[in-house]
């Protein structure tokens, strides 16, 4: 900071696959619902492929690398047999910790045949992959149980933009008033938190159409879009985390819902999650022309950026890694 004013961001925000390297934070590759028990899913990740697969019995779901290590085929079109992989060409079994376990023709598996698994979870009615050996933080949780909760979930189409910068428009507070038309009660830039995995701050406001609006907003890893508060004193939230199929690309998976009153008509819990959808869409709808279309240069920031300034900050020094570069493709 020099004289009150943020200092002029340096060149060098980071690319997403530059050197190979990609934000270490946990990613949404697809619904729970669309990996029933027995089914392999392949999906882009990381600029590669990855496959998320669920045993014969159920169970959880396993993320790994999506290429057999024999011969590199596709284990996307593989088949689950139990609870192991077994890919479509030569029949070799990959176990849920991604061992090779077996090969089609019987012969020993040699030692070091394994693909790379990701770690996993399922939260939220969505499969996650943290992109680490190890995760560095945990998928955030809700305040209410899942089944006290009414969810909706979607996946939206592919953008060309990277997550972190879709997020920075959540932390270019001034753009609150401008092309949202937020009436602000206090300044959020008075509640800006960061620490080592998130950004955030808190929102009590108008919306354009007089909506009373009081939310937490967070920003977990440079990817996942996470809010909790009320519209007009009713409790919501709203989950939209992005996946990076690869360099300059992001998909974002829409996850919202309520806590159902008690002794509430469902019907009066949808008609609040429609107004909430309307009300959250709104904005998208504001910002999407801009992250189709921006070339991000930020050359100078004033006073009123100072919240931007300090996530972009954030964002250059946050950790990057891809241990599974040489399983991906």
């Amino acid at each position: 900071m020099t004289d009150g004013f943020p200092s002029l961001p340096a060149e060098g925000l980071p690319a997403e696959g530059a050197d190979g390297l990609y934000s270490q934070s946990w990613f949404p590759l697809c619904l729970s619902e669309d990996v029933p028990a027995g089914a392999v899913l392949g999906v882009e990740f990381l600029g590669g492929k990855a496959v998320v697969f669920r045993g014969r019995e159920g169970g959880p779901a396993r993320v790994l690398s999506g290429y057999c290590v024999h011969v590199g085929a596709d284990l996307s079109v593989g088949e689950v047999v139990g609870e192991r992989l077994r890919c479509r060409f030569h029949g070799w079994q990959y176990d849920g910790g991604g061992a090779c376990v077996a090969t089609g023709i019987g012969d020993p598996v040699p030692p070091r045949a394994r693909l790379f698994r990701f770690p996993t979870a399922e939260r939220h009615g969505v499969v996650w992959a943290f992109n680490g050996e190890e995760p560095l933080f945990g998928v955030p949780g809700l305040p209410y149980r899942e089944d006290e909760l009414t969810v909706r979930r979607s996946v939206l189409p592919e953008l060309p933009v990277e997550p972190w910068l879709v997020q920075a428009h959540t932390m270019d507070l001034q753009h609150l008033c401008l092309p949202h038309e937020f009436v602000l009660d206090d300044d959020p830039n008075d509640s800006v938190r960061i620490d080592a995995h998130s950004v955030g701050f808190d929102l009590r406001a108008r919306m354009r159409d007089g909506e009373r609006f009081d939310v937490r907003v967070d920003i977990h890893g440079t990817n996942i879009f996470w809010q909790t508060g009320t519209l007009d004193g009713r409790w919501f939230f709203w989950l939209a985390p992005l996946n990076i199929p690869g360099p300059g690309r992001s998909r974002a998976v829409f996850v919202y819902g309520a806590h159902r009153e008690e002794d509430e008509d469902p019907k009066i819990t949808e008609e609040f999650l429609d107004r909430a959808r309307t009300a959250m869409m709104n904005l998208f709808d504001d910002d999407t022309p801009v992250l189709g279309t921006i070339r991000f240069r930020p050359r100078h920031l004033t006073h009123g950026d100072r919240t931007l300034a300090r996530y972009l900050d954030y964002v250059r020094a946050y950790p990057r890694a891809n241990p599974a570069r040489d399983y991906l493709t």
